[in-house]
């Protein structure tokens, strides 16, 4: 709590029980933020470990057992399992990929898919302003790339050298890290196309994004927001806390990729997209018309959308083994294994 000699220090963004922004610049987080160690989960197997790549950037690598397994003569083989790079939500400004609702979460998530998955661990804001998660977590996928071509036992980071199938490179995320995994692909389609920056390394390429209860906004009022007038209100108070260079949620493509300054979405690097929904979440629509853009906009893909009923933003990571979590967890196993 803040102490008496910064009484006068105003608030500009407050979400109860999990942060408070002022405007001095300092942060108070009260939820999210501590980590638990990487280990070998005893009930599924799934072994994870912890990397930095740059002094930005560190990943938490998930791997499944299905990675080996012994034949009848007792021999090792390694198989080749898809790969998903996720982006943690929190609305750019909470949780550390290394905290137990995610440990946890994308351990059993690893399991189920019989994925590598790479979680990656960007600056939040309001310390460091948006882009800088983006720019973090484009650097994280370029390092996962630039392991398409390493050899079996090169030295390169073996799980991925080893396990990896390049062939089903998956990017994915809840709410803002449904928005960063939209950018990246974004990104890797520009790249691809001769921008400034080079593109994925050794030809590698995005062959899916999972976009669940994406963090998109736009402009008037759309029937889901009007469910819960107070967190819509706070969503788009929380876009101007982490990013105040925004021109705005109308027409600000980092928020609104349907907004007619925009790039094309018909760009999108990936063939596939899966859009995750959930009944009673206030972005709930904004989702569904960012499927709805795509289809339209003459990208030459596949989008599914899958919704569940009764359910709130992000209920998954409360409970990620309740029946519904399950069904979701199960169509993003299948998405990420075609």
């Amino acid at each position: 709590m803040a102490g008496s000699g910064a009484s006068h220090d105003e608030i500009v963004f407050e979400m109860a029980q999990l942060i408070r922004v002022y405007k001095s610049g300092r942060v108070e987080r009260d939820f999210g933020s501590d980590p638990v160690p990487a280990s070998t989960d005893a009930a599924t197997g799934v072994a994870s470990k912890d990397l930095t790549i740059s002094p930005e950037v560190a990943v938490r690598l998930y791997l499944p057992p299905a990675a080996k397994e012994t034949g009848v003569n007792g021999v090792v083989t390694s198989n080749k399992l898809p790969i998903l790079v996720y982006f943690h939500g929190g609305g750019f400004c909470l949780h550390t990929a290394f905290n137990f609702i995610f440990h946890g979460y994308l351990t059993s998530l690893a399991a189920r898919a019989r994925a590598i998955v790479v979680s990656v661990e960007y600056r939040l804001a309001p310390e460091h302003p948006l882009p800088a998660a983006y720019d973090d977590s484009w650097q994280a996928l370029r390092w996962v790339a630039s392991h398409a071509a390493a050899a079996a036992g090169s030295g390169e980071e073996p799980w991925l050298a080893d396990h990896g199938d390049f062939s089903r490179l998956c990017v994915g995320g809840e709410s803002a890290g449904a928005n960063i995994a939209h950018h990246v692909a974004m990104r890797a389609a520009a790249a691809a196309a001769g921008t400034e920056e080079p593109p994925l390394p050794h030809g590698a390429r995005i062959a899916g994004a999972v976009l669940v209860h994406p963090y998109f906004l736009g402009p008037g009022t759309v029937p889901s927001e009007e469910t819960d007038p107070g967190m819509a209100q706070s969503v788009v108070t929380m876009w101007r806390a982490v990013y105040p260079g925004t021109t705005g949620v109308q027409d600000d493509p980092w928020i609104n990729p349907l907004a007619a300054g925009a790039p094309s979405l018909r760009g999108l690097a990936c063939g596939r997209v899966l859009v995750c929904l959930a009944e009673k979440d206030v972005v709930r629509d904004r989702g569904r018309a960012y499927a709805e853009g795509l289809r339209a906009s003459g990208w030459d893909g596949e989008v599914e959308v899958l919704e569940v009923a009764g359910q709130g933003h992000c209920f998954h990571l409360a409970d990620f083994a309740c029946a519904d979590a399950v069904a979701q967890d199960d169509a993003i196993a299948r998405f990420v294994n075609l």
